[in-house]
C-alpha cells in the first residue's frame, strides 16, 4: 500500500517513514500543503496521513482538495484534541483523527481499520482453499470450514499475500488488538489450530508453511 505522509515536522516524517517502510509499505513524504498536493496528484497514494498545522496550505485546504478529487482515505494528524477540531475533521471528510504524540501501532491499527471499511471485500483462493471475506466463510473444496474470528483473521492475513513470510510480530500486530499481551506462543498455537482444520495432514502442511527463523506463509 502506498501512503502519503504530510507533516512539516521532519522528525515526525522520518519516524513514520522508517516504521511503515519496515512493515512493507511504500512511503511518499511532503513537508507542506503545496508539496502534498503535487505528491498526491503525481503519486496517487492509497491513503494519506495529513497534519493540520502546516505552512503554505494547511491540512484543511489539502483535505478539501483531496475530497474534490475522490475518496482516498485521509487520517488527520494534529496536536489539537479539542472536540470542535475532531468534529470539523470528520465532517470535512476525514476518515479518522489521530492526536499527537503518535503511537505508531495505533496509527497502523487505525489505517488498517480505515482501509478495511473503504476497500471492497475480496475472495482468495489457493488450490482448493477459498476464503470469502464478504461472508467470512472458508471452504476447502466442497467442505465449509468453521473458524473462530481470530483463526479467520490469521488465515486471511496469510492469504492476503500468498508466498510472503509473516513474522510473529506482524501476525500479532494484525490479528491481536492494540495493547494485547499476545506472544509468539499464541501465534504458534493458532497456527496449530488452523492447520488442524484445513490441512489433510497437519504435521506435513501444504497450505500454511513454516519458514524456520522467520515466520509463516501461505503456499502460493
Amino acid at each position: 500500500m502506498k501512503i502519503l505522509i504530510v507533516d512539516d515536522d521532519a522528525d515526525s516524517r522520518e519516524i513514520l517513514k522508517t516504521y511503515f517502510e519496515a512493515q512493507g509499505y511504500q512511503i511518499i513524504l511532503a513537508a507542506d500543503g503545496m508539496e502534498a498536493l503535487k505528491r498526491f496528484t503525481d503519486e496517487k497514494p492509497d491513503l494519506v496521513l495529513l497534519d493540520i498545522m502546516m505552512p503554505k496550505l494547511d491540512g484543511w485546504e489539502v483535505l478539501h482538495y483531496i475530497r474534490t478529487a475522490g475518496r482516498t482515505p485521509v487520517l488527520m494528524i494534529t496536536a489539537k484534541d479539542a472536540t470542535e477540531d475532531i468534529v470539523k475533521a470528520l465532517s470535512s471528510g476525514a476518515d479518522d483523527y489521530i492526536v499527537k504524540p503518535l503511537k505508531l501501532r495505533e496509527v497502523e491499527a487505525r489505517m488498517t481499520a480505515v482501509m478495511r471499511r473503504v476497500q471492497p471485500a475480496v475472495r482468495w483462493r489457493v488450490g482448493e482453499l477459498e476464503i470469502d471475506d464478504a461472508q467470512k466463510r472458508v471452504r476447502l473444496g466442497e467442505k465449509e470450514i468453521a473458524l473462530s474470528p481470530k483463526e479467520y483473521e490469521l488465515l486471511k492475513l496469510l492469504a492476503s499475500q500468498p508466498g510472503r513470510v509473516f513474522s510473529d510480530e506482524e501476525i500479532i500486530r494484525h490479528v491481536w488488538p492494540e495493547g494485547s499481551l499476545a506472544s509468539a506462543t499464541d501465534v504458534k498455537r493458532y497456527i496449530y489450530l488452523v492447520r488442524h482444520k484445513i490441512e489433510e495432514d497437519p504435521k506435513n502442511p501444504k497450505f500454511i508453511l513454516t519458514v524456520p527463523g522467520f515466520g509463516y506463509k501461505l503456499a502460493a
